[in-house]
């Protein structure tokens, strides 16, 4: 049995633990691993730029519904309440001699009024069909933004997560350079101590240790900041810990430039886009040109009057053709029919433009991943010989055949060596990443 003075240490107990426990829950929390496929799935879903895409294209969606809806009827229902003062008058100068001369009209009358009217566009000149075409190519170039939007989050989603495992690859060189270093630092000491090597072998160790402990410490930060950039692309919490699962790797290429030069004229979204453009502007042209042609529309209706509410007592009904055609308007259309023109001259050069950068883009990419593949076998055989030769330094300065500045270059040439091996595969699957993008590739 607890005594009285001993629930209250039993209560602190408990709240200390619950307490402990609620704060720690993150820190217990296991972290999230992303492979490159996870990443990139969780940016599309969570991008506010692709939401705000969709967004737009639904209201190009609605815009096309409403230009296909004009070319149905259109039901109007009015209710009218009508109060009005005649002056009052007499029909004696025209039915002198009748029984109507006496008649007297005028004062205050009171009128209800209902129309039920129908119309129906028959012909407008194209002006319809163009808005429709109109509508629908604007739909496909918000389609195509939303493609477009979601091949620049994949890029740099993909920058992201080979920026996190190039900096993790050369955060680990750089522990293995300091572990390196601070191992042959031992053996030196050992050696000092035995009074077979100076002091300045000891000091000249202990300042390569320092000095790869400080670049360890900067190849740490990259490693977090490049987490930071991966997780805000993603839409992950900045408090959440993640971690990744792939490995920067070499896979070939399969397509040539040309082949890639080709494939981008006929998938990049943008050009698609501009080709689309010209259309939307063409249509725009035939637009302006309606202005010219008839108009003519079928129309229809039925009236209810009475001089009580709600004015339904009688009724009469009429159907006809109305047709109408632009006569003069001071230039007007003419005017409207040249800024179209202009208009498609204006988007085939910027299709001109387009294609012609697109290009340049393409070669860039690819010439880049080239230079970074002959660098990715170049240094890999680099590595295996700077290895080699700080083993075999280390080995003869143990024997006391060599220096320690030989052991300390060779060291800090196997962690160059390596260096450029993560760059140049860093760099390989990046240029292959934007090569992708610039071809239009999903």
């Amino acid at each position: 049995m607890i005594k009285p003075n001993g629930w209250l240490k039993f209560l602190i107990t408990a709240l200390s633990c619950i307490t402990l426990l609620v704060n720690s829950k993150e820190v217990f929390a296991a972290p999230i691993e992303l492979s490159l496929n996870d990443s990139i799935n969780l940016a599309l879903k969570n991008n506010s730029n692709i939401k705000m895409a969709e967004v737009d294209k639904e209201n190009f969606v609605l815009v096309a519904a409403e230009a296909k809806a004009k070319f149905g009827p259109s039901l109007t229902y009015t209710h009218s309440d009508i109060r009005t003062g005649i002056p009052a008058f007499t029909l004696e100068k025209y039915f002198a001699g009748t029984a109507y001369a006496d008649a007297a009209f005028g004062g205050t009358y009171t009128f209800f009024g209902d129309t039920l009217s129908v119309s129906i566009p028959l012909y407008t000149g194209g002006e319809l069909e163009g808005r429709r075409d109109q509508a629908d190519n604007n739909l496909n170039i918000a389609d195509l933004e939303v493609k477009k939007i979601k091949q620049q989050l994949r890029f740099d989603t993909l920058t992201a997560y080979f920026n996190v495992l190039k900096a993790g690859a050369l955060l680990q060189v750089n522990q293995e350079t300091l572990d390196n270093l601070t191992s042959h630092l031992d053996s030196v000491q050992i050696q000092f101590d035995a009074g077979t090597v100076s002091q300045s072998d000891v000091l000249s160790s202990e300042v390569e240790v320092a000095n790869a402990r400080q670049e360890w410490i900067e190849a740490k930060n990259d490693y977090d900041l490049a987490l930071v950039s991966l997780k805000d692309v993603t839409g992950l919490s900045p408090s959440s810990e993640i971690r990744v699962k792939d490995e920067l790797d070499y896979q070939k290429y399969p397509f040539s430039l040309e082949e890639c030069l080709k494939y981008a004229q006929d998938d990049r979204p943008d050009i698609s886009q501009m080709q689309m453009k010209v259309e939307f502007c063409r249509t725009g042209v035939k637009v302006a040109k309606s202005d010219r042609l008839p108009r003519i529309n079928f129309i229809g209706s039925n009236n209810w009057n009475d001089d009580k509410f709600p004015g339904l007592k009688q009724d009469y009904w009429m159907v006809g053709l109305t047709a109408s055609i632009n006569v003069f308007d001071s230039g007007l259309t003419k005017a409207r029919i040249k800024e179209a023109e202009n208009s498609v001259d204006k988007v085939l050069e910027q299709v001109r433009q387009t294609k012609t950068a697109a290009g340049v883009e393409v070669s860039r990419a690819y010439l880049s991943l080239k230079a970074a593949e002959a660098r990715i076998e170049t240094s890999k055989v680099a590595v295996a010989k700077a290895q080699e030769a700080f083993r075999i330094n280390e080995i003869q300065y143990r024997e006391g055949v060599n220096t320690n500045l030989a052991v300390i270059d060779s060291q800090l040439a196997v962690a160059k060596a390596k260096n450029n091996y993560h760059q140049a595969l860093y760099d390989y699957n990046c240029s292959k990443a934007k090569l992708d993008k610039s071809i239009g590739i999903d």
